[in-house]
């Protein structure tokens, strides 16, 4: 029987929630946003708690639009592409072979934004992800859903929201909640959602501090799990790989120009968990793994 857990689509809930921000100002009717970004990210060689070890790196490149057409009505897009390399050796936790190894998450996300109020917006946003190792069929690794969120400006220091997703995530539907935070604690202080193109992911909380309007430091955590669809010609063919584990990391980060920023992590990644499910749906292999320091960079720029 296979065990039930909380999985969320990561590329597509960085996608749907790049919409979820609220401002105490609405832009312009007319007023049309762009963003890019890319990230890299590597995690340093870890044992497997039941033999073997396993290091992974890769990187990250997505893209943004957002227009607000009229002064209660916005609308975004959003494209992201997640590519992972991993490297197992004497994993014989999974049978002596290495149970992946190239990952690719590509994912698109649309948004529709309603704001009733000045003070108060709703937002929907449907997502599509593949999430699978090279070799597999991407029409077999699909995942598509949907974010729901209110979000409700108390003054021009604090914003609070809800919010709730509902994906489809290759064979199992999942909903989970998550929690949209603004809260401007001081001039330079500032509790907040992670930055959701970074290589660490965007649901989490924040606490970040600005040095001056160049530097910030910034430290948080969040929760990351996603699964993936296994090549045909594998160890487990047509199979599931899974990976969730928790990012706690350090921020620093540099304003190059007004709309260009760089970004520098160190993290350590807590709670993992490797596994594989076969293709009828039996847990095949599972294993943890302890804490595992980890190091990324984001160059993002707005247009």
């Amino acid at each position: 029987m296979r065990r039930r857990r909380s999985v969320v689509p990561v590329a597509a809930l960085a996608a749907a929630l790049s919409a979820v921000a609220v401002h105490a100002q609405t832009p312009k009717p007319g007023e049309t946003t762009a963003a890019a970004s890319v990230s890299g990210i590597t995690q340093f060689n870890t044992d497997l708690d039941d033999g073997g070890e396993f290091h992974w790196g890769g990187g990250i490149a997505s893209g943004s639009l957002a227009r607000q057409l009229t002064p209660e009505l916005a609308a975004g897009l959003r494209v992201q592409y997640d590519y992972q390399q991993w490297k197992f050796a004497e994993p014989t936790v999974f049978g002596g072979s290495a149970p992946w190894e190239t990952l690719s998450l590509p994912s698109i996300g649309v948004s529709l934004s309603y704001a009733p109020a000045s003070d108060l917006r709703f937002t929907f946003a449907p997502a599509v992800e593949w999430a699978y190792e090279t070799g597999a069929s991407a029409s077999d690794a699909l995942a598509y859903g949907a974010v729901l969120s209110a979000a409700k400006v108390f003054s021009p220091d604090l914003v609070l929201g809800l919010g709730a997703g509902v994906f489809r995530q290759i064979d199992e539907t999942k909903v989970f909640p998550f929690l949209i935070v603004n809260w401007k604690l001081s001039d330079r202080l500032r509790l907040t959602n992670p930055f959701v193109a970074g290589p660490v992911g965007g649901a989490g909380l924040e606490l970040l501090y600005t040095w001056d309007d160049n530097w910030e430091f910034a430290g948080g955590g969040t929760y990351r799990s996603y699964r993936f669809r296994l090549k045909d010609d594998g160890p487990t063919p047509g199979g599931i790989g899974e990976h969730r584990f928790v990012p706690l990391y350090a921020r620093v980060a540099r304003k190059l120009t007004p709309q260009t920023k760089v970004d520098f992590y160190v993290a350590m990644f807590l709670g993992g968990q490797l596994s594989v499910i076969d293709a009828n749906g039996n847990d095949r292999y599972s294993t943890d793994y302890g804490a595992s320091p980890a190091i990324g960079a984001t160059l993002s720029h707005r247009f």
